[in-house]
C-alpha cells in the first residue's frame, strides 16, 4: 500500500476501530524502521494496542487491507524480524503488565510488553525467578523472548524460553483466538493431519542440540514429546500468530551465587574446556577472549576466560561448588583463576560480559563490525573444532571478528567487520554466510541459537533442514497465516539476506560537519551508525556503578527520548526517504529537545554514542540562517552577559531586579526560561576580582610571596592553572576562593589565566558552534604561555573540564594547541593526586550523599575524587544519573517536569532525609553549579558543596585547633 489515500483510510479504519494509540507519523515511522540487526524497513504505521481485543481488531483491519503485521517488543532482534512494511505492533505502552504470579505454582501470567526484568523482579521476593536472561534481560520484553525463543547466559541450567512457556493465548494471523498448552487442544484447523502426515520427518530432521532455535520447533508436535502447541509456537517470530498473554514457569533462585573465571591460553582451550564443566551442575559457563576485552579488570590471567556461575543455599555452599569447578578444570588447560562471591564484584565482570554484543560492533582499531552471525550454535563437544573452522573462514575471506558467548552450550556471538556499504562488500557478505552455514551444518549446528532466524539466516535454512523440512515449514505457516499477514519474508519464503540492509539509503560521502568526529574518521553518518540497536538506554534506572543514561528515556518512557531513538532518526534524516526535511526537521528537533547533553552515551553506551555532540551538531546545521529560540541568546551567550554585568558592577542591580516578581517574570518570558525557575543570583565579586585582591598573579607573571595560609600565592611548589570558568567565577566564586586554599595547603601554587577564557561550553549546548570555534581559538591564543609553562589546568566545574577534554579537540581538531591544551585538563582532585600525593588532608569523619556530575562520569572519571574522599574520611557512595537542570535545558521554557522528574530518580532520593543537622551530619556534595542549583530548587532549599569548599573548611578546623605559635 503506497498511495497517500489507502494509508490515510487505513490509518482513519484502525482508529475505528481500537481504543489504542495509533501513530502514522513520520516520527514514529522512522523509530520502528529496525532493530538490532543490519536490516531497516519502513512501516506503514504503529498501533499501540490496549488489549486482546485490540490485536484481533487491527489483524482484522490489516487483512481485509493486505497489509502486513509485525508484532514488536523492545526492538532488540538481531536477524530483522521486528521490522516491516506495515503495521508495527508496540506492546511495550500498554500491554506490559504482569497480570497474576502464583509462588505455590511457580507460574506468572504476563502480558507480550512485561520486561523480562520486571518479572524477575516481581518474582525475586518468592526466591523465585525467570531463567531465561538474554543480555539485554533489563528492556527485552517476553513477547519478544517467546518469538525468538531467547536463552541467556543460564541456559545450561533453565533453558531456553520455550522450556519455561505453560501456555499461550495467541491471535492466528487468520484471525482466531487460540489458547496453545500440551495437546491438540486449541491448534489451528489442518496443523495435527500435516504434523501426523510427516511424522518420520519431525522425528528424523532436526539436529539434537541445545541451542537449536532454526525454523518452527514441529518435533515439539511427535506424541512421544506430548504434543506441545507452546512450545512448538515459541520462537516462530511472529510469523504464525500474535502472543496476547502467557503463562511462565518460574524456577528456584539461588540465595548465592559465586563466580569462577577461568582463564585459558586461548579461545580454543576455553571452548574444548567448556563442555567438561556441566558436569558439575553450574548456572552458566560463558565464554570470551582477548580481543573483546579492552581494559577490564578483576580477569585472571590468559588469552581466553569461562565465567562459570554456581548457586547455593548459601554463601559458603555457592563457594564450595565454585572451587571444586575450579579444582575440577585444573586439569584442562586452566592457567589461572579466580572465584568472586562478592556481589558487586561479580556484577562488575558479567557487565563486561553483557556490553560485549555492544562493545563488539567495533574492532580494536575502530572499524565497525555487525551482526548477521551473531548466534549459531553447535554440540558442546564440537565447539573448539568449530572455532577453529569459523576463525579459519574469516581469514579465507579477509574478515575479522571477535566471538565470544554461551560455551556451554556451544552457543556463539560475533560482530563481523562486514562492508556493508559497498557493492563488492555486501556480495563478500553473501558469499561468507553461505560458506558458514555449510560450515555450521558440518559440525551438527543450528545456523541460530538465540535470536531467531529473521532475514539473516531464514534464506539458508534449506542448507539445515533440506527442502522437504522447509516445504513443511511452508504448508504449516499456511495453516496458521494463509494470507501470509503475520511478518512475511521471515523464516519461509525469506527476503534475500543481503536485501534491505539498513545502510543502503545512507550518503556514500560524508555530509558536510562542524565537530571533527575523529573516532568515526571524520564522517557523522558513521557516528550515527554507531547505535546498532541493543537500546541500552532504555532501562528503568540507571543501573549500578552510578551509570547515567538515558534520563529523558526514564523520565518519559517515550522511545523517541531515548539515545536509540534519537539516532534512529538521525539515522533517517541521512536516508532522506522518511525524515525528508533533512537538518531543517522538526521531527528530529523535537527528540532532539529532551536530550539534556548529560553525555551519560557517551560512556554507558556501549558503542559509545556521542549524542551530546550530535544535538550541538544538528542545533547548529538547524538554525544555520535563521532566528534561534530565545534560550539561545540568554543562556547560550550567559559567559557574555555575566562578564557585562561586571565590568558595568551592575550584579546588585540585577539581583535586586530579579526579586521584583512582575520584572522577574517579563525576563524570564524574554529570555525563554521556565517560569518555575528562580534566576541564580549573581556574586557581588568575581573569583578573577578576589583573585586579583590577593595579589594572585596571571601564568606568564612573576609568583609574589605569601604561602599556604598567606594572601598571596603559595610560593615553592608547583603552579597549576585554577580555570575561572563562567560558573564559578560569576555565579560560585566561594568554590574557586575554596580551591584556592586546598591546592595552598597542599603546597601547590594556583594561578589564573591571563585575561578572559572561555571553554565554549553554553554555546556547544546550544549548538552556535561558530561562535565556540571562535571562543575556543580566542581562548588557545590567551593559553599560550600556559602550553609554554608545562602546568596543570585545573577546572573545578566538570562540564567546563569535560568541554575542554573533549568539544575543544572535536571542534578544533586541525590547532594542535587543543590538543595540548585538552591533554593538561586536570579535575581539582586529580591535580591533587598528582601533584602532591604526600599531602594529607583533613579528616572530616561525616558520611557523604549527592551525585557524581553526570559529565564527570562520562568524559573524566572519579577515581581521584573517591579516593580524595576516602582520604578525608568522606564515606559513602554518591549516586548516578543526572540531576535534570543540566545547564541550560532545565532551565528552557517547557523542561521543567522533565528536569524534576530526572532529578527525582536518584539525586533527590539520595539527599531526601539527608540534610545536614549539627555536627555529624551527612555532608551533600555535588561538584557542578547545575546539580547544587537544582538541589536548591527543587530539593527543598539543600544546599549542596563542591568537594573543595568541604575540604577548606575542614582546613580552617584543623588550623583553629593547633595550639597558638
Amino acid at each position: 500500500m503506497s498511495d497517500l489515500g489507502g494509508v490515510q483510510e487505513l490509518e482513519a479504519e484502525l482508529r475505528a476501530a481500537v481504543r489504542g494509540e495509533v501513530d502514522f507519523s513520520v516520527t514514529a515511522r522512522a523509530l520502528n524502521t529496525m532493530d538490532a540487526s543490519n536490516y531497516r524497513r519502513v512501516p506503514l504505521g504503529v498501533l499501540a494496542p490496549r488489549d486482546a481485543d485490540d490485536v484481533a481488531a487491527a489483524l482484522a483491519v490489516c487483512r481485509e487491507r493486505g497489509v502486513p503485521v509485525v508484532a514488536r517488543g523492545a526492538g532488540t532482534s538481531i536477524a530483522g524480524q521486528a521490522t516491516g512494511t506495515g503495521l508495527v505492533l508496540d506492546f511495550t505502552r500498554h500491554m506490559n503488565r504482569i497480570v497474576s504470579l502464583d509462588p505455590q505454582a511457580r507460574t506468572a501470567v504476563v502480558q507480550p510488553g512485561v520486561i523480562c526484568d520486571d518479572l524477575r523482579g516481581a518474582a525475586a521476593p518468592h526466591g523465585l525467578t525467570f531463567g531465561p536472561d538474554p543480555s539485554t534481560h533489563n528492556r527485552c520484553t517476553l513477547g519478544g523472548m517467546i518469538g525468538n525463543n531467547s536463552c541467556g547466559s543460564h541456559s545450561v541450567a533453565w533453558g531456553t524460553t520455550a522450556d519455561n512457556v505453560s501456555s499461550l493465548s495467541v491471535v492466528s494471523g487468520a484471525g482466531a483466538s487460540l489458547a496453545l498448552g500440551q495437546g491438540w487442544a486449541g491448534a489451528p484447523e489442518g496443523l495435527r493431519a500435516l504434523a501426523e502426515g510427516d511424522l518420520e520427518l519431525l522425528r528424523t530432521g532436526f539436529p539434537e542440540l541445545p541451542r537449536r532455535i532454526s525454523g518452527y520447533a514441529l518435533d515439539a508436535l511427535l506424541p512421544e514429546r506430548g504434543v506441545d502447541l507452546a512450545r512448538s509456537f515459541c520462537g516462530s517470530e511472529g510469523t504464525l500468530g500474535v502472543v496476547t498473554e502467557a503463562v511462565v514457569r518460574l524456577v528456584d533462585a539461588p540465595r548465592a551465587r559465586a563466580l569462577a573465571v577461568l582463564g585459558y591460553a586461548d579461545e580454543s582451550a576455553a571452548a574444548e574446556a567448556a563442555a567438561g564443566l556441566l558436569p558439575y551442575g553450574p548456572l552458566t559457563v560463558e565464554g570470551m577472549a582477548a580481543d573483546l576485552v579492552r581494559g577490564a579488570r578483576g580477569l585472571p590471567k590468559g588469552g581466553a576466560w569461562l565465567f562459570v556461575e554456581t548457586g547455593g543455599e548459601s554463601a559458603g555452599e555457592a563457594r564450595a561448588r565454585a572451587d571444586s569447578i575450579v579444582k575440577g578444570a585444573a586439569s584442562g588447560g586452566v592457567v589461572d583463576s579466580v572465584v568472586v562471591t562478592d556481589p558487586a564484584g561479580q556484577r562488575a565482570l558479567w557487565r563486561v560480559r553483557e556490553d560485549a554484543s555492544g562493545t563488539a560492533t567495533r574492532m580494536p582499531d575502530g572499524s565497525e563490525a555487525w551482526p548477521g552471525w551473531e548466534d549459531c550454535a553447535v554440540p558442546p563437544a564440537r565447539l573448539g573444532a568449530y572455532l577453529r573452522d569459523f576463525r579459519a573462514l574469516l581469514a579465507e575471506h579477509g574478515l575479522r571478528g571477535t566471538p565470544y558467548g554461551h560455551f556451554g552450550d556451544g552457543c556463539i556471538h560475533v560482530r563481523i567487520d562486514f562492508d556493508l556499504m559497498s557493492g563488492e562488500g555486501v556480495r563478500r557478505f553473501r558469499r561468507f554466510s553461505e560458506d558458514l552455514a555449510e560450515v555450521v551444518v558440518a559440525h551438527g549446528g543450528s545456523l541460530s541459537g538465540e535470536h531467531g532466524d529473521g532475514q539473516a539466516r531464514a534464506e539458508l535454512l534449506p542448507k539445515m533442514y533440506g527442502a522437504g523440512l522447509v516445504g513443511l515449514f511452508e504448508r504449516v505457516k499456511g495453516v496458521w497465516d494463509p494470507a501470509d499477514l503475520l511478518n512475511p519474508g521471515m523464516l519461509v519464503r525469506p527476503a534475500p539476506l543481503d536485501a534491505n540492509l539498513r545502510f543502503a539509503p545512507l550518503p556514500r560521502k560524508p555530509v558536510d560537519v562542524a565537530f571533527g568526529y575523529p573516532h568515526d574518521g571524520g564522517d557523522f553518518s558513521a557516528a550515527v551508525r554507531r547505535c546498532v540497536g541493543v537500546a541500552k538506554c532504555r532501562t528503568a534506572s540507571a543501573g549500578s556503578g552510578g551509570g547515567v543514561m538515558c534520563p529523558s528515556f526514564r523520565a518519559t518512557g517515550e522511545e523517541q527520548h531515548s539515545t536509540r531513538g534519537r539516532a534512529r532518526l538521525l539515522h533517517e534524516m541521512l536516508a532522506g526517504e522518511v525524515v525528508t526535511e533533512g537538518w531543517r526537521s522538526e521531527e528530529v528537533r523535537d527528540a532532539l529537545d529532551l536530550c539534556l547533553s548529560c553525555k551519560g552515551c557517551r560512556s554507558d553506551c556501549p558503542v559509545g554514542v556521542d549524542m551530546a555532540t550530535y544535538k550541538a551538531e544538528f542545533l547548529h546545521h538547524h538554525y544555520e540562517g535563521r532566528r534561534r529560540p530565545a534560550s539561545h541568546y540568554a543562556m547560550g551567550w550567559l559567559p557574555v552577559w555575566l562578564r557585562l554585568a561586571e565590568r558595568t558592577r551592575t550584579a546588585g542591580v540585577a539581583n535586586a531586579l530579579m526579586r521584583v516578581g512582575v520584572l522577574a517574570s517579563l525576563a524570564k518570558r524574554v529570555g525563554g526560561i521556565a517560569p518555575e525557575r528562580e534566576v541564580p543570583r549573581l556574586a557581588g565579586e568575581s573569583f578573577r576580582r578576589w583573585f586579583r585582591g590577593r595579589d594572585g598573579v596571571p601564568v606568564g607573571g612573576g609568583a609574589s610571596g605569601g604561602g599556604p595560609s598567606g594572601g598571596g600565592p603559595a610560593g615553592g611548589g608547583p603552579a597549576v592553572v585554577l580555570w575561572p570558568d563562567t560558573f564559578t567565577d560569576h555565579l560560585s566564586p566561594s568554590v574557586g576562593r575554596a580551591a584556592v586554599r586546598v591546592l595552598e595547603d597542599a603546597g601547590l601554587r594556583p594561578v589564573v589565566p591571563p585575561g578572559e577564557v572561555c571553554c565554549g561550553l553554553t554555546y556547544v549546548s546550544t549548538g552556535q558552534l561558530d561562535r565556540a570555534r571562535a571562543v575556543m581559538r580566542r581562548t588557545l591564543e590567551r593559553m599560550g604561555p600556559l602550553l609554554d609553562s608545562g602546568a596543570l589546568l585545573v577546572v573545578l566545574e566538570p562540564s567546563c573540564a569535560a568541554a575542554l577534554r573533549t568539544d575543544l579537540v572535536e571542534l578544533l581538531g586541525g590547532d594542535p594547541r587543543a590538543a595540548e591544551l585538552a591533554g593538561r585538563v586536570s579535575t581539582f582532585a586529580q591535580a591533587l593526586e598528582e601533584l602532591a600525593p604526600q599531602w594529607s588532608p583533613p579528616r572530616i569523619e561525616r558520611p557523604v550523599v549527592g551525585q557524581t556530575h553526570c559529565h564527570q562520569h562520562a568524559v573524566l572519571g572519579d577515581g581521584a575524587e573517591r579516593r580524595l574522599r576516602e582520604k578525608a574520611g568522606l564515606e559513602g557512595e554518591l549516586s548516578g544519573g543526572c540531576c535534570g537542570l543540566a545547564g541550560n535545558f532545565g532551565f528552557e521554557a517547557g523542561h521543567y517536569e522533565v528536569s524534576v522528574a530526572c532529578a527525582e530518580e536518584q539525586l533527590l532520593p539520595a539527599v531526601r532525609g539527608a540534610v545536614p543537622e549539627g555536627e555529624g551530619g551527612p555532608v551533600v556534595l555535588a561538584d557542578g553549579f547545575s546539580c547544587r542549583t537544582q538541589l536548591l530548587q527543587v530539593g527543598e532549599g539543600v544546599r549542596g558543596r563542591h568537594l573543595a569548599e568541604v575540604l577548606a573548611e575542614g582546613i580552617a578546623d584543623r588550623r583553629s585547633a593547633l595550639p597558638p605559635p
